[in-house]
């Protein structure tokens, strides 16, 4: 489904990702780790185009995407929930959720249009706050509100940039009920950077280790032993 062939990034003159290549399949959640400052993040902006790639490139679906605008690898059914959430904190919940909808593949305007009932059924907090501002939210009530603004446009592919970062751990639980039941769901393949071994234990198919800007190991849950978390994950 979503293919990353031979990726290299990164900013300025500095090349941060070399080589890089990895596969979503349908239905899959799979896990990308790795300490701070290999190259997750960069690896994720580069995936929605925010970062040009040097070399290699990107596919959806059979489709080469590497010179693609970002807008086009969305509407293509790829939704992301960047690391840090980037709400629009002067933006009502509701108006946040309805840009969600701008990424949406239909041709429908979003003017009068109702928030699509999968995008928030998993976070009902939400439509209790849709007239309160984002900047007046909680981090972890601003982390539901960017996951549901990535599903309101119902994507086929989603990206989620260390979603657990800085919020409370009941959210964090939150965070990986939602997970768990889009995997169960069986519509929506998952792209996941989280630094929590647990964490990505519990929901992950597959994973990926960036080490210096490079894969430096893959495999399934039974492959990821003491050895490759102490060479590669322990601080």
């Amino acid at each position: 489904m979503l293919a990353v062939q031979q990726l290299e990034s990164g900013y300025g003159e500095s090349v941060i990702l070399r080589n890089v290549s990895l596969r979503v399949k349908p239905g899959q959640v799979v896990c990308l780790m790795g300490r701070n400052g290999v190259g997750k993040t960069t690896l994720m902006k580069s995936i929605m185009g925010l970062l040009k790639a040097r070399g290699g490139g990107v596919s959806y679906k059979g489709v080469d995407l590497t010179k693609k605008a970002p807008g086009f690898r969305a509407k293509s059914g790829i939704g992301y929930v960047p690391q840090g959430r980037e709400i629009f904190g002067q933006l009502s919940v509701y108006e946040n959720l309805l840009l969600g909808l701008e990424a949406s593949r239909s041709k429908e305007k979003t003017k009068g249009e109702v928030i699509p009932p999968e995008a928030i059924e998993k976070f009902p907090v939400l439509p209790t706050m849709y007239e309160r501002r984002g900047g007046d939210l909680s981090g972890g009530q601003q982390q539901q509100l960017a996951f549901a603004r990535a599903l309101a446009s119902k994507p086929e592919v989603l990206l989620l940039d260390e979603p657990c970062e800085g919020i409370q751990p009941s959210i964090v639980d939150d965070i990986r009920d939602v997970i768990r039941s889009i995997k169960e769901e069986g519509h929506t393949a998952i792209l996941l950077v989280e630094q929590s071994l647990d964490f990505v234990k519990s929901v992950g198919d597959y994973f990926y280790v960036l080490d210096k800007g490079a894969i430096a190991w893959e495999g399934d849950l039974a492959g990821l032993d003491d050895d490759v978390i102490r060479q590669y994950l322990t601080v």
